[in-house]
């Protein structure tokens, strides 16, 4: 896996030796990889995105890529095409809408032709909104709108996460993006500010909306819905815009924090409502088992098709919501007009 020994590398590293898989860690940083495979008991192999038979060399008799390596606007390309050189599948975690657009777009049709497997955004931004939303949906084939919202307890970003959002805003400028009509728009006036019903004990929150995140990108590539739109609570987005936030702190021998997340999936459709809802604790660690039971998924064959394709498209969503069991609270409301 690439990027191995970041903070969310980390714990897929962890998860991927818990369920009987041998990583083998690689990245650009040869102390950080010594140490993490002395840790584990592995062998790491030291890479660049600007060598490509640095790469080559990485990924040479494994069985998948996983991608942890941010910012993903520069590590993507790079690590997807050493996979489909190796011809394995390619897992990643990025939540920068960007590199998830520009995956989809230069990636989609390359890979469905070649029978690859490529699982962009295969995160907590991104794979869990998009699985809830898929998992509402059910039997619906196409809907008005969507709506993911997450209430976060509070967001001390990783060193990852603020570089991920330095490389997005440099690309972005003062623009935000927004997915409405089947189409994205590029807004320069402020995101609103608005309340959203959060199922209880939370209940009624201040969020800002047009909060938008990796499901805006993930959704529309799968289901028929012209409209996503994501939202965040206020405190969550105060944390992540202030300098002076500390990074995640342990609070527990896993290494998660005491941050919680529920995130409240809703998808509409001629008057009709239908809802799925997630909790737990700490999105950098929950990355983890998502990623790693996506992996097996691909590995046993567990998928519903090839190409570049989001969680929800590949996967069935309800089964593998369930998988998730011993890390989520789920709940899949029944649907109301």
């Amino acid at each position: 896996m690439f990027g191995a020994y970041g903070h969310t590398g980390r714990f897929v590293v962890t998860e991927l030796a818990a369920r009987g898989y041998v990583p083998v860690p690689s990245g650009r940083n040869a102390r950080a990889l010594r140490g993490l495979a002395d840790e584990h008991g592995l062998k790491a192999r030291v890479a660049t995105v600007e060598d490509a038979a640095s790469l080559d060399r990485a990924l040479r008799g494994t069985a998948a890529v996983i991608n942890c390596a941010g910012p993903f606007a520069t590590t993507t390309g790079p690590v997807i095409e050493a996979a489909l050189r190796a011809k394995i599948p390619y897992l990643d975690v990025a939540a920068e809408l960007e590199a998830n657009l520009d995956t989809f777009a230069h990636y989609r049709e390359r890979a469905r032709e070649a029978g690859a497997v490529i699982v962009p955004a295969m995160a907590f931004f991104g794979g869990l909104g998009d699985l809830l939303a898929t998992a509402a949906m059910g039997d619906w084939t196409a809907a008005d709108e969507a709506h993911i919202a997450y209430a976060l307890s509070s967001w001390h970003p990783s060193a990852g996460t603020r570089l991920s959002g330095a490389v997005s805003r440099e690309r972005r400028g003062d623009v935000r993006l927004r997915y409405g009509g089947g189409q994205w728009e590029r807004r320069t006036d402020a995101a609103p500010v608005l309340r959203w019903t959060f199922p209880e004990p939370l209940g009624v929150r201040e969020v800002i909306g047009e909060f938008t995140m990796a499901d805006v990108v993930t959704v529309p590539q799968h289901l028929a819905i012209p409209d996503v739109t994501t939202y965040m609570t206020t405190e969550a987005v105060r944390d992540i815009a202030a300098s002076d936030t500390p990074a995640p702190t342990a609070a527990d021998r896993s290494g998660r924090s005491d941050q919680t997340f529920l995130v409240d999936a809703v998808v509409r459709s001629s008057g009709v409502e239908r809802r799925a809802t997630a909790s737990g604790r700490d999105i950098y660690a929950i990355t983890a088992p998502l990623v790693v039971e996506a992996l097996d998924r691909v590995l046993t064959g567990r998928t519903k098709t090839a190409g570049v394709a989001p969680a929800g498209e590949i996967f069935d969503a309800p089964d593998f919501l369930r998988a998730l069991a011993p890390h989520i609270a789920l709940d899949l409301h029944p649907q109301h007009g």
